[in-house]
């Protein structure tokens, strides 16, 4: 019975790649329309929390917020349907913010942050024109992002006393 092989190994040590595009544009409203993307750190906390995704085999285009909504582009992998990923990218981005912004906790306290509705719609031939519409979300809906992002402090250094000559009084 050794070495008897029927011919149809398929390599199932082999990687299985997805060769199918599957790049869809989604639409996520906040919960009650609150005005949450309206600072810096909150976009890159739910960034963040889609990026968190990219182990799971999904890929991100652009990314564009509108003060209470956002845009982005997405490769979904086929083993997730379209509600699926709707469900991962949702929960992924408001633990990601509830955990890096606890002040969300007083405007949700039900812990929903994103609402029930999304739209999607699978891009196509018309990638460029899809990631032009969400990368222009702000200038789209005149939305001002306010860059709230800890900024780095120069560094002090001692001045060298310029009273006296020696810099050490006698």
């Amino acid at each position: 019975m050794e070495g008897l092989n029927s011919g149809s190994f398929k390599g199932f040590a082999l990687e299985v790649r997805d060769t199918r595009n599957n790049w869809l544009q989604f639409m996520f409203v906040t919960h009650k329309r609150y005005n949450c993307f309206r600072k810096q750190s909150t976009i890159d906390s739910c960034t963040a929390g889609f990026k968190e995704l990219e182990a799971f085999g999904f890929q991100f285009g652009a990314i564009g917020f509108a003060g209470t909504h956002v845009h982005f582009d997405a490769n979904v992998p086929k083993k997730y349907s379209v509600m699926v990923a709707e469900i991962m990218l949702k929960s992924r981005s408001a633990k990601r913010i509830f955990a890096e912004h606890p002040g969300f906790r007083k405007r949700y306290p039900d812990g929903r942050f994103w609402s029930g509705y999304e739209h999607h719609y699978g891009i196509g031939q018309d990638f460029e024109k899809a990631e032009a519409y969400a990368r222009s979300q702000a200038e789209h809906h005149g939305v001002k992002v306010i860059d709230d992002a800890q900024q780095q402090l120069q560094t002090f250094a001692a001045e060298p006393d310029t009273a006296s000559p020696n810099s050490v009084r006698a």
